[in-house]
């Protein structure tokens, strides 16, 4: 058996995760994961803020899919697709921490 074959998925509910936490959790483990694995998200909310989040700081790297669409309970699924390319801070003028927030 080849272990491309099983692609380990990894889930957190946010709704028992203080909110000021979440993002910062979100990035710092879609950022472990390697090509090929799923972060599953269960929210209370649409997390579409976050998406646009995702597509500033990981565009091309991921990809979107919504499992469960509310109104109650919103299950996303964040695929990484591509590494992460290293960051050319000087080249954009700006940089950004890990979690999200920006520095400037």
């Amino acid at each position: 058996m080849t272990a491309n074959l099983i692609q380990p998925t990894f889930e957190l509910d946010l709704r028992t995760i203080a909110p000021r936490e979440r993002h910062p959790l979100i990035f710092g483990r879609f950022d472990a994961l390697a090509t090929g694995q799923t972060l599953q998200l269960v929210n209370d909310h649409n997390p579409q803020p976050l998406r646009y989040q995702f597509e500033d700081r990981a565009l091309g790297q991921f990809e979107w899919a919504t499992l469960e669409a509310g109104p109650s309970v919103w299950r996303i699924q964040i695929s990484r697709i591509a590494d992460a390319v290293a960051p050319s801070a000087a080249a954009k003028g700006d940089s950004c921490c890990s979690g999200g927030a920006c520095c400037g």
